[in-house]
C-alpha cells in the first residue's frame, strides 16, 4: 500500500537531542528496503502560490492559504504492508524528532 508522508516543521521540536537520525541514512535505509519511492525536499512556503476558483473567478495568493507556524518542508512517498509499517518508518525519520510526519494512504492504486 502506499502512503504520502507529508514532512512538516513544528514550532516544538524534541529538545532531547541524543541519537539524531541522519537523514541520508534514513535515505539510504527506506530506498534499498523499497519501501522509500520517492522523496524531496520543497522550496521556502515563501515561493508557494496557492490556487483557488470562486464562482468561476481564479484567485491566485503568494505563499500558503492558512497562517500557521507549521508549513510542509518534503515528502515522502512509501509503499508500506500497512499502516503499522508506515508507522514504524515514519517513527525512524529525523523529522519525527525536529517536526512532524502526516501519513495519508494513496486511493486506488497510486497510478
Amino acid at each position: 500500500m502506499q502512503y504520502l508522508m507529508f514532512v512538516c516543521s513544528d514550532p516544538e521540536p524534541d529538545t532531547d537531542q541524543r541519537n539524531l537520525t541522519d537523514i541520508e541514512a534514513w535515505v539510504a535505509e527506506n530506498d534499498s528496503r523499497g519501501r522509500r519511492l520517492r522523496g524531496s525536499q520543497l522550496a521556502p512556503e515563501s515561493s508557494a502560490t496557492t490556487v483557488r476558483v470562486r464562482e468561476g473567478e481564479l484567485i491566485l495568493t503568494d505563499g500558503p492559504f492558512a497562517e500557521t507556524k507549521e508549513v510542509i518542508v518534503g515528502f515522502d512517498l512509501l509503499e508500506c504492508a500497512d499502516l503499522d509499517e508506515a508507522i514504524e518508518v515514519a517513527r525512524t525519520h529525523p523529522m519525527a524528532r525536529q517536526g512532524r510526519l502526516e501519513l495519508r494512504p494513496l486511493v486506488g492504486d497510486g497510478q
